[in-house]
């Protein structure tokens, strides 16, 4: 792609977070894109679901949620922190939402930071087609996938998508992906016994070439967004697990041969 035309592609955000040291390896620029597929009912973004510009409230005022951003707008302000990374080994990490839904825009962001020298990484669930994955597959140093669920249809209940295409495209992306890192998001009535989290670990050793596993444990911090986007949360109350709950989640993971982070 001509260079103009590259750096001058748009796309939907909703926000940029510099100095992170989650993500990817290193300090982080993360840029949110809107648009999602899916419909976790313990997503913590939920302004980040739908692709339109949104309203929402918070802290007694209203925001407008969304923005047009052109690729040359975001590396500059990613190129400002290049001693950072140089030093750390960070880079940029495409967050969301799902930058998959926005797929032109996502190419062409992870094109021009390795026209840059820049470490890339993606948070996806990658459930989409697999040649939407396979444009940015040259551009990625690391892919965060996330694995929910080895069960289809509760997948289904909680996200409101299957996960078939899901598990397909981690296969494939292990054999494709220069850095493939499994995160599971541990969420109370939904994935958190030993015995789930030991199938999804499971699955992911079978998969040959990921290192590393990482469990989320769930949280509520996403509560007053629901509130302010006058969406019901449909976690209700419940708690987030606690220490020694992680801990037993854990070493089940461990027990089907992985190496496993609590928290990244």
């Amino acid at each position: 792609m001509d260079i103009n035309a590259l750096y001058s592609t748009k796309g939907r955000i909703f926000d940029v977070q510099k100095f992170s040291v989650h993500d990817g390896p290193g300090i982080r620029t993360i840029i949110f894109l809107k648009g999602c597929l899916l419909r976790c009912r313990w997503c913590c973004n939920p302004e980040s679901q739908k692709y339109e510009v949104q309203t929402m409230i918070r802290n007694g005022k209203q925001e407008t949620i969304g923005y047009e951003a052109t690729v040359g707008e975001l590396m500059e302000i990613a190129l400002k922190d290049m001693p950072y990374y140089r030093r750390s080994g960070g880079g940029v990490t495409l967050s969301g939402g799902e930058c998959l839904c926005q797929p032109d825009f996502t190419e062409a962001l992870l094109h021009a930071c390795k026209e840059n020298g820049l470490n890339t990484a993606i948070e996806t669930t990658a459930a989409t087609d697999y040649s939407v994955i396979q444009r940015i597959l040259p551009y990625l140093d690391v892919c965060l996938m996330d694995i929910k669920h080895t069960n289809s249809s509760k997948h289904l209940e909680f996200t409101n998508q299957p996960n078939e295409r899901i598990l397909e495209n981690a296969k494939r992306l292990a054999n494709d992906c220069k850095e493939l890192i499994i995160r599971v998001p541990t969420i109370p009535t939904f994935n958190d016994t030993e015995q789930e989290i030991y199938d999804i670990a499971k699955f992911t050793k079978s998969l040959g070439t990921v290192k590393e596993m990482h469990l989320l444990p769930y949280h509520r911090l996403g509560y007053d967004k629901y509130i302010g986007l006058g969406r019901e949360y449909l976690m209700g109350d419940v708690p987030s697990p606690s220490k020694e709950k992680m801990e037993q989640l854990k070493k089940a993971a461990e027990s089907a041969g992985m190496t496993v982070l609590i928290g990244g």
